[in-house]
């Protein structure tokens, strides 16, 4: 079964609301995928993310305060790299994984 993540953020109409947002959840699904082995989105669903970040990254400045070191050149290609850390655990854990 497939389940989507829903994370409650004011915006995700600004460029810097969709990128939050879409960091957002590329961390929480690749935490999932490579060190929980659970995922729950699949492979496609994870690169339209990744490959949409890539796309507004290139062409709109992102330093919005939100994991921006570890988004640097982001090029889509894998979340292996991505922390984990408090935020990433604590919205695993909401999702009952």
């Amino acid at each position: 079964m497939i389940m989507m993540l829903t994370l409650p953020y004011n915006s995700t109409h600004t460029v810097e609301g969709r990128v939050k947002h879409l960091r957002s959840l590329l961390l929480v699904h690749s935490y999932l995928y490579y060190t929980l082995d659970t995922p729950i989105v699949t492979d496609h669903k994870w690169q339209q993310w990744a490959n949409e970040l890539r796309d507004i990254q290139a062409v709109t400045p992102c330093a919005i305060g939100w994991y921006d070191n570890e988004f640097k050149d982001w090029n889509g290609s894998t979340g292996y790299h991505l922390p984990v850390d408090a935020f990433v655990k604590t919205v695993t854990k909401r999702l009952g994984l």
